[in-house]
């Protein structure tokens, strides 16, 4: 009897693998899914961006034009668009926006000029007076 005990329990545990891999395993659970995160609002652009952005390109013009003319006021415009970033620059989207006007601006002057011409120096004249205007409107209209 006692052989007969240790033969049933040496087919059941040599069976018991066997019937384990076929017993239908539970269905896994699936994954919980996370909320999407909320889009970033829009940037809502101010009444005043496309001047400010006219008024970023005069700048870079102007930082080319005044350096290659040799004019003493030349490194104040590079310094007055970094003012104009930080005052204006709420976020990146804007700062970008803003320096990419200011670099073309001076890109499209850069590819032109390559020796002060009487024609760069009206350039010049003409943008300091287009970005006075600019200015004086823009602070007259929204406080600046």
């Amino acid at each position: 009897m006692r052989h007969a005990v240790i033969l049933a329990a040496a087919c059941l545990l040599a069976a018991a693998p066997a019937f384990a891999q076929t017993r239908p395993k539970p269905a896994p659970k699936p994954p919980e899914k996370e909320a999407p995160a909320p889009p970033p609002p829009a940037e809502t652009p101010a009444p005043y961006d496309r001047d400010l952005l006219r008024l970023s390109e005069i700048i870079g013009a102007l930082s080319f034009l005044r350096e290659l003319c040799g004019n003493p006021d030349a490194s104040e415009w590079p310094a007055r668009m970094k003012s104009l970033l930080d005052a204006e620059g709420t976020s990146q989207g804007r700062r970008d926006r803003l320096a990419g006007a200011y670099n073309r601006g001076y890109g499209g002057y850069a590819v032109t000029y390559r020796v002060c011409t009487p024609s760069a120096v009206e350039a010049a004249t003409r943008y300091i007076a287009e970005g006075e205007r600019l200015s004086v409107a823009l602070a007259g209209r929204f406080g600046g």
